[in-house]
């Protein structure tokens, strides 16, 4: 068994446009989520300070489209770039990965999210063939932990102190999906 990969490649559900990021995206980047400390708060990056922050960060994401096992989206949601969400890591020996979303905070409560991961869920066991897919939040952020109940993923545990977050380590909560599961479902 092995991946398909497909790179990032357009999806579409029926409120959201998922598209690959661009340079031209720093702007509405930096507006919309990224210069916002209380979105950045449970990620692995610092709020950023300018658009020319997050320009540099785009920068990185463009130029992983260059591989076919790069996966990173837009997420559109009414003709605005609102978050983004992508594969943060993967094995190809075990057929698994972990993906991550971020999500502007004037759009949060509103189901885009789960909307999102499940379009992303579909095409990384659809389209790509993996067997395993997860995601992990901080204890402290319960709501991304509905928005993985509800795309479908079940709750496996929580990691003590696995991760060095921002000088500090935190637990990580994680859910996962197994194309089993997801095959059931569909």
């Amino acid at each position: 068994m092995q991946l398909t990969h497909r790179g990032t490649v357009v999806l579409k559900t029926p409120r959201l446009l998922l598209r690959p990021l661009c340079l031209e995206d720093a702007g509405d980047m930096f507006r919309n989520w990224a210069s916002d400390p209380e979105v950045a708060r449970y990620v692995s990056w610092e709020a950023h300070k300018s658009e020319e922050d997050s320009r540099a960060f785009l920068e990185n994401v463009v130029a992983g489209y260059a591989r076919p096992d790069g996966y990173n989206w837009g997420i559109v949601f009414e003709g605005t770039l609102i978050g983004s969400i992508g594969v943060a890591r993967m094995s190809e020996a075990d057929l698994n990965c972990e993906m991550g979303y971020c999500l502007g905070r004037r759009w949060w409560g509103r189901g885009i999210a789960t909307e999102a991961l499940r379009a992303l869920i579909d095409f990384l066991f659809g389209q790509v063939g993996f067997h395993r897919v997860a995601a992990v939040h901080d204890p402290e952020n319960p709501a991304s932990g509905r928005v993985m109940q509800k795309s479908g993923m079940t709750r496996e545990g929580t990691l003590r102190q696995n991760r060095l977050l921002k000088e500090r380590f935190v637990d990580t909560v994680v859910y996962s999906i197994l194309r089993g599961e997801w095959e059931a479902g569909t």
